[in-house]
């Protein structure tokens, strides 16, 4: 018969242990695990409960139930031996550079993840050995989140902090947990009875109101203003929006991108962050992303003519021993060859809105405004998804739903002509003749 044993080690939680003999080195084989209580009923009896022989009736068979759960776990080779892994060490050592840097890259997306784990969970159960974290604890920390003075900036300002953060916080730990136990390290996701947050009816509103691209008659003011301003940001911005792309990926776009027989861009890198001082330069973001993107020939002429002005900067440059670009030849940058700062052109962009007196839209938000000015025209879904190199259609229908449902609303308007009450009405000549019997 295999011993066993319980024993209390916290307000909820008790440790299962296996006794197996000894090993070969002669040191105990004694497999133990830690098991939370999350029934409400059962939580209750073990808050009084000081040892397992004072427990009830009902929260003994349960213990026992686990334990005997516990040890077909341990004899059928299930069992996985507590790691001393805390926490931060899983996420440092092994999410980050084993799943995250391959799965999202290096880029905003991978810094933004990041950030989450870094500012709101790290401080609160980083230090904490990964197989030790329980439902509870996890629970505790995203309630704590939704407090006010959860939020503290740079300058010491609490506040509180936004639901999309919290709910972004959630998805990134709970991908760790999840790869926690893909990679044999955990046998459960502890996250999995902690109910995903939701978003706050506020941010609801604050978003949905927030429109984040131009509507047809604002991006034909914008374009026309854009046409006629004096500023060597003019064919950066006109190309966001003109062609949907990426900040990134217009930062990347070098000469030899530049088809200028054929009217047509090349995208197949792109800066999204800068490290050390030099620009990070990676593959687009997903195999989608490469591809050609026809431009409008009146913008490829202009771009022509902004080229050979690089190319004599760029000789300029060179001579006086100034170049910074090394043997690359970026189409956009401030003279010296090096690329642009990632977040310089949004910058740039915003104080070009602002000075020009229209909304506050993002430079990204340039992209979504290229795709619902032609899908108003007429353009596909099919043919949006080509052209902003989105990997499915699905991506394409899901981030332009609003376009999608406005436009078929403005479609079905077309049938009301049809509408009894202001139609005049027709009688086939069958039941006239009815009638007149």
């Amino acid at each position: 018969m295999l011993k066993g044993s319980i024993e209390k080690r916290g307000k909820y939680t008790w440790r299962l242990r296996v006794d197996l003999g000894y090993h070969a080195d002669g040191t105990r084989n004694r497999p133990d695990k830690t098991h939370e209580i999350d029934d409400p009923s059962l939580m209750k009896l073990s808050e009084n409960c000081p040892k397992y022989k004072d427990a009830t009736r009902k929260l003994k068979d349960y213990l026992d139930d686990q334990l005997a759960a516990f040890k077909i776990e341990v004899l059928s080779g299930n069992y996985i031996k507590p790691s001393k892994l805390t926490f931060k060490n899983f996420y440092e050592n092994e999410w980050v550079p084993k799943y995250a840097v391959i799965e999202l890259k290096n880029g905003t997306t991978l810094e933004s993840h990041c950030s989450k784990i870094n500012n709101h969970v790290l401080p609160k159960i980083g230090h904490m050995p990964i197989d030790e974290i329980t439902t509870m604890i996890l629970v505790k920390l995203f309630a704590d989140m939704r407090k006010p003075g959860a939020r503290v900036d740079k300058k010491g300002k609490k506040s509180t902090l936004a639901s999309r953060t919290i709910q972004y916080a959630y998805d990134v730990t709970n991908s760790i947990f999840q790869r926690a136990v893909e990679w044999r390290v955990l046998t459960k996701n502890p996250l999995e009875g902690v109910k995903r947050p939701q978003i706050s009816k506020e941010d609801k509103k604050a978003r949905k109101d927030r429109k984040n691209y131009f509507e047809e008659d604002e991006a034909v003011e914008v374009i026309d203003k854009l046409l006629y301003t004096d500023s060597k940001w003019r064919l950066f911005f006109l190309g966001a929006i003109m062609g949907g792309f990426r900040r990134g990926e217009l930062i990347a776009l070098d000469e030899d991108d530049c088809d200028f027989e054929n009217n047509r861009l090349r995208i197949d890198e792109s800066i999204s962050s800068t490290k050390n001082g030099q620009a990070d330069i990676t593959d687009t973001k997903n195999e989608a992303s490469n591809d050609y993107v026809d431009m409008p020939q009146w913008y490829m002429e202009e771009l022509t003519v902004h080229v050979k002005g690089m190319r004599k900067l760029r000789f300029e440059a060179k001579a006086n021993g100034t170049w910074q670009g090394g043997d690359r030849n970026f189409v956009f940058h401030s003279g010296t060859g090096k690329p642009y700062y990632h977040t310089t052109p949004s910058q740039q962009w915003k104080n070009w809105c602002e000075r020009h007196g229209f909304r506050n839209v993002s430079l990204h938000g340039l992209r979504h405004t290229n795709a619902t000015y032609l899908l108003g025209q007429g353009a596909s879904i099919k043919e949006i998804q080509h052209r902003l190199r989105h990997s499915t259609s699905q991506v394409t229908s899901d981030t332009y739903a609003h376009v999608t449902k406005k436009l078929s609303r403005k479609t079905t308007a077309h049938l009301d002509v049809f509408d009894p009450k202001v139609r005049p009405q027709s009688v086939p000549k069958s039941e006239k003749g009815a009638r007149s019997l």
